[in-house]
């Protein structure tokens, strides 16, 4: 159980990282359209309404991928749902294939949403606000690796529950064949590659 101060240095958090996110998005957005207008300007000397549109949208591209690069935002599920609703679940017999596998699922990072962290039972990297938070060795932090299993699993996030590894072939080559994609077990999985 958090204490009242936990509590609310996470909800503080929350609100300061929310406007922090839209005010980032609003600020990405203003800079994509002056710069889209000063390089149309600084070429040709003309204005055009669709020129200008499609500058800016590949200005703002080179913007988001530069701050991208320094880490610089949060990330929150999107759409969220309420995961104790959530009806889309993907079931598969873990305890059967983990041993193939080697729960390469509890390594794909993730954002939470707004409910795993005022909850306050789903650990997130406060390096990286809302992040799954995972070990030095890419495993998520509430994964017991001595026996493959989630030690928050009743309240685990939507893309634990809603994630099926038969259909990402970044895990199964074949699934039916039991065919895994060798590349889980390079120490840069799921990063390799990209």
């Amino acid at each position: 159980m958090m204490s009242l101060n936990h509590r609310n240095i996470i909800e503080g958090l929350l609100y300061i990282h929310t406007r922090l996110g839209e005010n980032t998005k609003s600020t990405l957005e203003a800079t994509a359209f002056l710069y889209g207008l000063i390089e149309l300007l600084s070429e040709r000397g003309l204005l055009s309404i669709e020129e200008l549109d499609e500058r800016k949208r590949e200005v703002a591209e080179r913007i988001i991928m530069k701050s991208r690069n320094k880490g610089v935002g949060i990330l929150l599920q999107n759409p969220e749902y309420d995961k104790y609703r959530f009806t889309d679940v993907a079931e598969i017999d873990c305890p059967t294939f983990v041993h193939l596998c080697k729960a390469a699922c509890c390594r794909l990072p993730f954002a939470l949403s707004k409910q795993d962290i005022r909850e306050g039972i789903v650990q997130w990297d406060l390096g990286q606000p809302y992040i799954i938070a995972q070990e030095k060795n890419g495993y998520c932090t509430h994964l017991e690796q001595d026996c493959w299993r989630c030690a928050v699993r009743n309240h685990r996030p939507v893309p634990c529950r809603a994630y099926d590894c038969r259909k990402d072939n970044k895990i199964w080559l074949d699934f039916d064949t039991q065919v895994i994609n060798p590349d889980i077990f390079k120490d840069d999985w799921p990063l390799c590659g990209n």
